[in-house]
């Protein structure tokens, strides 16, 4: 280990394969610990756990790139020894698969903050595992006097990746700030109970609370519907999915009643981040829904899903019409071959393709795993801004039909 000069308390190590490698990192640790840190190569990191000067460490920084996801078993090592003896882990990634990041997750490390490091995000992440954030933040007061009827818009992927997730997060952040001077309130509600996506997206925790509140709709009240949900940037509330995978129904069409019954009477929107597969209550979401987006993707998969959803709808006579099919990663403007396929896998599924949304590229990966919404960390992205163009004409339609109502 080498210690900064003058540094009579180590409270902190980067570990890295070499630190050089990570100068931001270097300028971070400096600006937020000062001369109380030190670094360790992987194999010093082990060793040092076991000395009485490791006493004093509250946290260590993994720095990793692409280069070190061959050394997953012995950086899990360094994960668990730091945990067993009381350290919290910060990852520092580049470049790295989201498999090999998930592996070291779940191996126990507290937080994870991608390279080259956003502004403050190392100062912050610090914050949070040195305790200072521990301190949950209030569920939000849900009045039993609150009467609103609010709209219930559905966001349901035809196929894996496309897009449904990124949708829902980011129309529901832009329906939160439509209105500067008068916010509606939004919640999105992550029924996608098996691999919900909702929490990481926007980088909050998954609580046992939401299972308990699931299991037991016919007690649900504001304060259980209040304490299961999470306030995400003061702007609008979130219930995420559950902690642990669970089976899709173990809740009931009478059970997703109740939720949305009770979200719709408190929130301006409800956005509902749907699982891919069909379930008992598929139906009860979409005839509750007063918008049903469907995202689909210019390839065969996703076009013989549409078919298949439109067929099952039909046979049931469920409601189709409320059905808005959504394009992701939809040609470009000039890309006039690319528009012809769009028109004849429409023609073809007997279908309207209603929106059509541009590739955001990498950025909108980026903004996910920092957890942030588009319009915070990509104003400017083509996806982004064709999302709020959508939420601002759903806001202005919905102030219309208040007011003549």
């Amino acid at each position: 280990m080498t210690p900064h000069q003058d540094a009579p308390l180590i409270i902190a190590c980067t570990v890295s394969r070499d630190v050089q490698n990570f100068d931001l990192l270097i300028e971070d640790m400096e600006f937020a610990l000062g001369e109380s840190w030190g670094d360790l190569g992987f194999a010093e990191a082990l060793a040092f756990f076991e000395q009485p000067d490791a006493q004093a460490l509250e946290f260590i920084a993994l720095a990793l790139d692409e280069a070190d996801e061959t050394n997953l078993t012995l950086l899990s090592e360094i994960i668990a020894q730091a945990k067993a003896h009381g350290i919290k882990v910060i990852l520092i990634a580049e470049d790295v698969t989201t498999g090999f990041l998930h592996a070291l997750l779940r191996q126990g490390a507290d937080e994870f903050v991608p390279y080259p490091l956003p502004e403050n995000e190392l100062r912050e992440a610090i914050d949070r595992v040195r305790g200072r954030d521990e301190i949950p933040a209030p569920a939000p007061a849900l009045q039993s006097s609150a009467q609103k009827e609010g709209a219930v818009i559905v966001v349901h992927g035809l196929a894996g990746g496309t897009g449904a997730t990124t949708l829902a997060v980011n129309l529901g952040w832009e329906l939160a700030t439509a209105d500067k001077d008068a916010a509606p309130s939004v919640c999105i509600l992550d029924l996608d109970l098996q691999y919900g996506a909702v929490a990481t997206c926007l980088d909050l925790p998954r609580r046992e609370v939401v299972y308990d509140m699931l299991s037991d709709t016919e007690s649900m009240d504001d304060e259980a519907f209040g304490q299961s949900l999470l306030t995400y940037q003061d702007r609008m509330q979130v219930l995420t999915a559950p902690a642990d995978m669970l089976p899709l129904d173990i809740v009931t069409s009478d059970d997703v009643t109740r939720l949305l019954d009770m979200a719709r009477r408190h929130f301006d929107y409800v956005v509902i981040d749907m699982p891919s597969t069909l379930v008992s209550w598929s139906e009860t979401v979409l005839t509750a829904a007063h918008i049903y987006f469907a995202t689909v993707e210019l390839d065969m998969r996703s076009a013989q899903n549409a078919l298949r959803f439109k067929r099952a709808l039909q046979s049931e006579d469920l409601p189709a019409e409320k059905l808005r099919y959504v394009m992701n990663r939809a040609p470009k403007f000039t890309d006039l071959s690319g528009k012809a396929r769009v028109k004849r896998m429409a023609d073809g599924l007997g279908i309207s393709i209603d929106l059509q949304m541009p590739d955001g590229g990498k950025p909108v990966t980026q903004g996910a795993d920092h957890g942030l919404p588009l319009a915070q960390s990509a104003a400017k992205n083509p996806l982004r801004r064709e999302i709020a163009k959508l939420a601002a004409s759903i806001h202005a339609l919905n102030t219309k039909d208040v007011k003549a109502a």
